[in-house]
Formats: C-alpha cells, sequence, structure tokens
C-alpha cells in the first residue's frame, strides 16, 4: 500500500469518528479544498470547515452519522476515493445520503495539497432541502444561495475560534 493511500485512509477512519483535529493532519498548510458548495484555501479554512461539520454533527445528530469509504487508490502525487455520507442536514433536519467522489494531490511529505470532492448537487438538494431543492436544486440560483449560507456560516465559526485562542 502506498503511503499516500494511508493518509487517505487515516483521514476519512477520522472523519468516520468526527475527529476534526486528526483530519486537520493530513492537509498541507497551503491545501485547496473544493465542493459544490465549498472553495477554500489554506490549512486553516479547509480544517476549519471539517471542525465546523463535525462539531455541528456531534452536537445535533451524531445518532444520524455513517460514513463509508471505498475504492482508495493512491501513488506518489495523487490519489482518489468515494466516501458515502448518511446524516441530518442541520438546517433542515432532513435526513441525507450524499455519495462523493473525491480527488486528492500529494506532496512529499505525504500531506494532501489539495482535495476536490464531487456529488450531485441536485440529488444532495432534493434530500437536504426538500421541495425547494427539488425544484431549484439544478439551478445556478439555490446553488449560490447554499453557498453563501454556508460560507457565512464557516466565516462566523472561524472567527469564534479566533475570539476562543489566545493571542
Amino acid at each position: 500500500m502506498h503511503p499516500n493511500q494511508r493518509t487517505i485512509i487515516k483521514f476519512y477512519k477520522a472523519f468516520a469518528a468526527l475527529d476534526a483535529d486528526t483530519m486537520a493532519e493530513c492537509y498541507a498548510d497551503d491545501v485547496q479544498f473544493d465542493d459544490e458548495v465549498f472553495s477554500l484555501r489554506g490549512k486553516k479554512e479547509v480544517a476549519g470547515m471539517w471542525r465546523m461539520l463535525t462539531d455541528v454533527t456531534r452536537s445535533r445528530a451524531k445518532e444520524d452519522w455513517k460514513l463509508e469509504f471505498s475504492g482508495l487508490q493512491a501513488d506518489a502525487s495523487t490519489g482518489q476515493a468515494h466516501w458515502d455520507a448518511h446524516y441530518r442536514f442541520s438546517a433542515t433536519g432532513r435526513l441525507v445520503l450524499n455519495h462523493i467522489d473525491a480527488r486528492f494531490t500529494f506532496n512529499a511529505k505525504k500531506l494532501i495539497t489539495s482535495h476536490r470532492d464531487q456529488f450531485n448537487f441536485w440529488a444532495w438538494s432534493r434530500q437536504a432541502l426538500g421541495t425547494p431543492g427539488w425544484l431549484l436544486g439544478w439551478s445556478p440560483l439555490l446553488r449560490n444561495r447554499v453557498r453563501q449560507q454556508a460560507n457565512a456560516s464557516l466565516k462566523k465559526y472561524l472567527a469564534s475560534l479566533d475570539k476562543q485562542s489566545p493571542p
């Protein structure tokens, strides 16, 4: 098994356990993360997003959380995985099963330098948002609104972490 595949396994095992600190250990400081909602740069933002999501899941709906991963492959510079997330979407309380394909790049230290998650936004929005997702999940209007709300939540969350940390 390639060491970069071990990094992917470490990341998803930590994610399944809602362990954002261990997830953050898998990232390089200059990591880039992109998915259908977030476009983040730097370990602070990327790790902060996972920390926010894991904190919300632990506090509100841990009993509904389940992560399964498969199809892991990696070589000296790239990797990929498939993962399925079963969870309760905090904004609506609706149950979601999201199917995600991930692609990674790595540096020489076996740390993730780019992480791209892809999923069907319309399928996700129908589950997470119900009727609005069914009617508008295909549209840029709804996608942009979800992005704005998610990024505002992340910005607020990161600011709260900064207030907790001593200078």
